[in-house]
C-alpha cells in the first residue's frame, strides 16, 4: 500500500523535508519492473547505473562486464557529490539482452547501487482551439471578479491588490524550450548574471558555455528556442509568467517573475538521464548565484520509476527547490496506477490535477487521494505559443495536466514574492491549505481541493 502523499500541517511538511538522503531507499527494482510490465518507454539498448561510493574502478569495470556495457555519459561524479553517492553514469549495453535481465545481473552486483532504464517522458497536454478570443483567460478569474469565474485560480483578484509577483522571485521550466522573443514573455526571461553573452566562455565555472537563459539538454547547447516545435514549453510558460498589464495578448499568475529554460524535452520526448541533468542544473543555478529559485515547474510524465531522478527531485528539495508536477492525463487513480514523476514520495513535489471551466476533474485528468496534491485549471486554458516569424506574438488553448501545472507554479512564486522568507515547505503548505473545497475533487487528491491564490 502506498503511504500517504503529504499531510498539510506545516509541522509536517518542515520535518518531512528535513529527513536525512541517507534513510532514502537505494533503488525500487520492484518499481522499475513494475513500469517495464506497464510498457513504460525506454530509450533501447540503454540504462542509468549508480554505482556505490566505495565501488572501485576494477568493480565497475567488472560490473559493466555483465552486460557488455560501455559508459555514454556520467550524469554526476562521485567528487561533485556532498550526498556520499557515487557516480552515476548513462550505459549502453550488450543488445540483445532483455531490459529486465540486464537489471537483475547489474542488482546483483556489490559495485552497483541501482540500475533503471533511461526511460522516455513525454509532454502533458492535447492541443484544441488554434485561435486567441479575448476573455478566455477563465483560469485567472475569481467569484469576484470582471468577468467571473469560480473556479478559476483567483489570480485576478490578488493582483487587483497590488500582488502582480516580484522580478527577484524565479522558477525554472523543465520542458521544451520557450520562445524568448515573445513580447508577453520576453521580459520575463531570466538572464544569468554570471555569463557574458556569446562570448564562447563558461564565465560562472558550471559547466554550461554562454547559458544566458538556461540551457538546451537535448542539443546540449545554450540555444533554449528551437522553433514552433517548443510550443509547450512556451505555453507553460505564459501560464506562469505571461507580462500582464501591457495591454496585449495573455497575463501569467506572475506578471513580474523570471524564468530559467531547461528544455530536455524535443520532438521524441525526453529521456530520465537529461531530466536529472535539468533538475541538477537547477538546483546549482540557485546555489551558485543565490536566487530566490521557489519551483521547477514539469508539465511531463509517461515513464518508470527512476530512483535516479527521484534523487535529483531530493536535492532540489534539499535546496528548498517545489517540484511541481502535471499529474499524467491517464484517467487514472495514482495512488494504484502511478504516474511518475508525480507520484513520487518527495516532500518538496506538489501533483497536480486538471478541472475544467465549471468545476469539473477533467475528463483526462489523473486522481488520487494520496498521490495527488490539489487541481487546477487546465481545459481550454490560453497562453502564449511560438511563431514563425521572431518577433510576432500568438496565442492558443491547449488542455492537460499540463496547463494545471504552471498555475501552482506561478502561485508558488507568488507567494515567495509576498513572503520573501518563506522555505519551499512553508510554500507548499500555503498552497495546499488555502485550496478551495471542490466536490469533484472531494477524494480525488488530498486536499479534496483546488487551487486558490486570491487570500495570498
Amino acid at each position: 500500500m502506498r503511504s500517504p502523499r503529504f499531510p498539510l500541517t506545516l509541522t509536517a511538511l518542515m520535518f518531512a523535508a528535513a529527513l536525512p538522503l541517507a534513510a532514502q531507499a537505494q533503488g525500487r527494482l520492484d518499481l522499475v519492473e513494475q513500469s517495464l510490465a506497464a510498457k513504460a518507454r525506454h530509450v533501447p539498448g540503454e540504462l542509468l547505473i549508480q554505482f556505490r561510493a566505495d565501488a572501485t574502478e576494477a568493480g565497475k569495470a567488472a560490473a559493466l562486464a555483465r552486460v557488455d556495457g560501455r559508459l555514454a555519459q556520467v550524469l554526476r561524479a562521485k567528487a561533485a557529490r556532498a550526498d556520499g553517492r557515487g557516480d552515476l553514469h548513462r550505459v549502453s549495453y550488450r543488445s540483445g539482452l532483455a531490459m529486465a535481465a540486464a537489471l537483475r545481473a547489474l542488482q546483483s552486483d556489490g559495485a552497483v547501487d541501482f540500475a533503471e532504464p533511461n526511460w522516455i517522458y513525454t509532454t502533458q497536454a492535447t492541443s484544441n482551439d488554434t485561435y486567441f478570443t479575448s476573455g478566455q483567460l477563465w483560469g485567472m478569474y475569481g467569484a469576484a471578479t470582471t468577468p467571473a469565474n469560480t473556479y478559476g485560480s483567483g489570480a485576478a483578484t490578488a493582483w487587483a491588490a497590488g500582488k502582480t509577483c516580484s522580478s527577484n522571485v524565479v522558477v525554472g521550466v523543465i520542458d521544451e524550450g520557450m520562445q524568448i522573443t515573445h513580447k508577453d514573455l520576453k521580459p520575463n526571461v531570466w538572464i544569468n548574471p554570471g555569463e557574458i553573452a556569446g562570448n564562447g566562455i563558461d564565465d560562472d565555472g558550471n559547466g554550461r558555455v554562454d547559458d544566458v537563459n538556461g540551457w538546451d539538454f537535448v542539443s546540449n547547447d545554450a540555444s533554449v528556442y528551437d522553433g514552433t516545435g517548443d510550443d509547450h514549453g512556451t505555453h507553460v510558460s505564459g501560464t506562469i509568467g505571461g507580462v500582464g498589464g501591457n495591454g496585449q495578448g495573455v497575463a501569467g499568475v506572475c506578471w513580474n517573475v523570471k524564468m530559467i529554460s531547461g528544455k530536455f524535452l524535443g520532438s521524441s520526448g525526453g529521456t530520465t538521464a537529461n531530466a536529472i541533468l535539468a533538475v541538477d542544473y537547477m538546483t546549482d543555478l540557485k546555489t551558485r548565484h543565490n536566487l530566490k529559485m521557489v519551483a521547477t515547474s514539469n508539465s511531463w510524465g509517461g515513464g518508470g520509476f527512476s530512483q535516479g531522478l527521484k534523487d535529483a527531485i531530493d536535492r532540489a528539495g534539499t535546496a528548498n527547490i517545489l517540484f511541481i508536477a502535471a499529474a499524467g492525463n491517464s484517467s487514472l487513480n495514482s495512488d494504484v496506477s502511478p504516474q511518475y514523476p508525480a507520484a513520487y514520495t518527495s516532500s518538496n513535489i506538489i501533483s497536480v490535477a486538471s478541472i475544467t471551466s465549471t468545476g469539473a476533474l477533467s475528463s483526462f485528468s489523473n486522481y488520487g487521494a494520496t498521490s495527488v496534491d490539489i487541481g487546477a485549471p487546465g481545459s481550454d486554458v490560453w497562453s502564449t505559443v511560438p511563431s514563425r516569424f521572431k518577433f510576432q506574438s500568438k496565442y492558443a488553448s491547449y488542455s492537460g495536466t499540463s496547463m494545471a501545472t504552471p498555475h501552482v507554479s506561478g502561485a508558488a512564486a507568488m507567494y515567495l514574492s509576498l513572503n520573501p522568507t518563506a522555505t519551499a515547505a512553508q510554500v507548499k503548505a500555503a498552497i495546499l491549505n488555502s485550496a478551495t473545497p471542490t466536490p469533484s475533487l472531494s477524494g480525488k487528491t488530498v486536499t479534496g481541493g483546488r487551487l486558490n491564490v486570491s487570500g495570498f
